[in-house]
């Protein structure tokens, strides 16, 4: 008996020690004799990826025309009749008419706009006169040759946009006077109102700072008046158009992250009234409306989920004080993340789902959620190959406000008795979310080829990623390296806990953001790492300032000019925290890629961090591609890439007594 409480209590203590905290779900290793990944699949297999459903549904009818198109940098419509009219000529090489503007930030996703009974057409001119031009070198030419492209150097001038507005009718174009904020402010989020008379426009000031959604008429192109305001002294950031209410003229549907803390929907009217719709301390995201119901989607079960929800609404004639609104319904109950696709009519969809255990599942509901039929339970692509244990987990931030999520992969084999070779992946930025529970975690394929070299991989989101609320999000701005590092910094305390993690052989690797990151962790990361791995990422904040091709957001997220000796606190605190302000504290081996044609973060960066490093008589490597820009698109690159990238690897963290590692496939 005694003996059997002393195994007992020695097995207790095992499973104590070598437990992992926060866990929240864990897909089981497949058969460790299955296949290993080799580096060509690793980079560009297309077999290992579920089966995707992807529902056409019949669309309603709508006229086929008239079409818009673009030719060079002129717009033309073209009629049922094969006609074709000029809508707006390129008077030079400066304007373009009726493409994306802004780079496509702010929700901007196309150039043109057709009225609901395509009478007019709404297109944006974009004219880069004032922005000036920067040489790229073309090498895939034979002798190699220079390309020029717009490049608003920081502190520089910037486009202008202007919304301009034809009619069919007597072919006359007129152009909306949106004459807040100056020359270069942005003009966001076209919609048209159902009767085509008018047009709304969400005007952002180039600071970002202050948002006014503006109504004019489309006949005249005259302001009528701004129906609402945003401001914030960190910065408003509309993604999305408004929704008319089906059936309303006047009541619409939008969303903000200002208001209320998260991206929840209001109900408005066109005189400014404006009432929460959708009350829940997280995400949403607007799918549709017939007018008796708002369909949407919310991260309020899970940040790491995806669910539909629909509320209903009943408009009252005597305004919108009046409305009732009805509770909450959840229409998708399975865990995991539901990508959903609205039947025109509104009364089915397709809910498309999976989770960390499920590849892929894809459904046709009615629109009050009830199963109609399964269209798709796709098989798991994986079970031939030695895929490793994956497990979902949270872990406190470091402000102990939040639960951070994270996903760790485990090595081949894993024994708990052994101690392992662990990476940290780190991104953190906005606009981005590592971790969710979808397939394998949103485990990408190179962290999997790692943990069959016998490897633990850790990824986690911290502060300053998205679909966590405006306070979350923006808690980075104006002082990166800050919240988003001392998050990290406690996942790798969590790790290092473990009693199966090899504390003197971690490595964090990073690209773009994650590259920054790296460089900043390289002076800060008191002896934890035995090497870094740094892609496209900013290495001096100062230098980058004068460099990057996105000017705006330089002015944005720095606040200030580096020289200016009156600098705003953000600004101070901004350069302040410039990874090159530490290189004197590098101590550790570090590899720097860097794409040639990356015009947002300059090649020079990564040159320049690899320099520190040499001249600091730390062991350096540089990979640069001359034909890549901030991603690695070309299949041979990206061969070459994961090479790289996984000997630097083996060679900082691999030992001999480690029979698993260093394997070539």
């Amino acid at each position: 008996m005694n003996r059997f409480i002393i195994i007992l209590g020695t097995l207790c203590l095992g499973l104590t020690l070598s437990a992992q905290p926060g866990v929240i779900s864990t897909r089981p290793a497949n058969d460790s004799k299955g296949k290993i990944l080799t580096t060509a699949e690793t980079t560009l297999s297309r077999e290992l990826v579920p089966h995707w459903y992807s529902h056409r549904w019949e669309e309603s009818p709508q006229a086929e025309f008239p079409k818009e198109f673009t030719k060079g940098k002129s717009l033309y419509i073209v009629k049922s009749e094969g006609d074709t009219l000029l809508v707006a000529e390129s008077e030079n090489p400066q304007i373009t008419y009726g493409q994306v503007v802004s780079r496509n930030e702010f929700g901007i996703e196309g150039g043109t706009f057709w009225s609901p009974s395509r009478e007019r057409l709404a297109f944006y001119r974009k004219d880069e006169s004032k922005v000036t031009t920067f040489p790229l070198l073309d090498i895939t030419s034979r002798t190699g040759t220079l390309r020029e492209i717009k490049y608003p150097m920081a502190g520089m001038g910037s486009e202008n946009v202007q919304l301009g507005i034809y009619s069919l009718t007597d072919g006359k174009t007129v152009y909306v006077k949106a004459d807040e904020f100056g020359y270069d402010r942005y003009l966001t989020n076209i919609t048209w109102t159902p009767d085509g008379s008018k047009v709304l426009i969400q005007v952002l000031d180039r600071s970002q700072k202050h948002l006014k959604l503006n109504m004019y008429d489309a006949i005249t192109g005259d302001f009528l008046k701004t129906i609402l305001t945003e401001d914030n002294e960190k910065y408003v950031e509309p993604r999305d158009p408004v929704w008319f209410l089906k059936g309303s003229s006047d009541l619409f549907i939008y969303r903000t992250d200002n208001r209320d803390g998260y991206r929840n929907l209001y109900l408005c009217d066109t005189e400014g009234n404006i009432r929460r719709l959708t009350e829940t301390d997280a995400d949403v995201q607007y799918v549709a409306n017939d007018g008796k119901y708002v369909w949407y989607t919310s991260a309020e079960i899970s940040p790491i989920e995806n669910h539909l929800f629909r509320i209903s609404v009943k408009a009252s004639p005597k305004g919108l004080s009046k409305a009732k609104f009805g509770k909450p319904e959840q229409l998708t109950v399975a865990e995991g993340w539901h990508n959903i696709e609205m039947s025109p009519d509104l009364t089915q969809y397709v809910d498309c789902w999976s989770n960390l255990t499920t590849p892929r599942v894809a459904d046709l509901c009615s629109s009050d959620g009830k199963v109609i039929r399964n269209i798709l339970t796709a098989d798991d692509p994986t079970l031939d190959y030695a895929y490793t244990e994956i497990s979902l987990g949270t872990v406190k931030s470091a402000d102990g406000q939040y639960d951070n999520y994270y996903r760790l992969i485990k090595p081949i084999d894993f024994d708990p008795s052994k101690k392992y070779p662990t990476i940290v992946y780190v991104y953190g930025g906005p606009h981005s979310q590592m971790v969710t529970n979808t397939y394998l975690a949103n485990l990408r394929r190179w962290e999997m080829h790692m943990a069959q070299r016998g490897y633990l991989v850790y990824v986690q989101d911290n502060r300053g990623t998205s679909n966590r609320g405006a306070a979350f999000e923006k808690a980075i701005h104006g002082q990166c390296g800050q919240a988003e590092m001392a998050d990290q910094m406690e996942g790798v305390k969590m790790l290092m806990d473990l009693p199966y993690v090899d504390k003197d052989r971690l490595a964090a690797v990073g690209a773009s953001f994650g590259g920054f990151s790296v460089y900043y962790l390289a002076g800060h990361h008191e002896g934890r790492f035995k090497c870094f791995i740094a892609h496209d990422g900013a290495f001096n904040l100062e230098a980058m300032y004068t460099e990057t091709e996105e000017n705006w957001f330089s002015n944005w997220e720095y606040d200030d000019a580096y020289w200016n000796k009156d600098q705003t606190e953000r600004a101070r605190r901004t350069y302040e925290n410039s990874p090159h302000r530490f290189v004197d504290k590098w101590d550790t081996p570090i590899l720097c890629i860097h794409g040639e044609k990356d015009y947002r973060i300059n090649a020079t960066q990564g040159m320049s961090a690899f320099n520190a490093a040499r001249m600091r008589g730390i062991e350096a490597q540089l990979l640069i591609f001359p034909d890549e820009n901030h991603w690695v698109l070309k299949p041979q690159n990206g061969i070459l890439w994961q090479r790289t990238y996984f000997a630097w690897l083996d060679k900082w963290l691999n030992t001999a007594s480690d029979s698993s590692l260093g394997a070539e496939n």
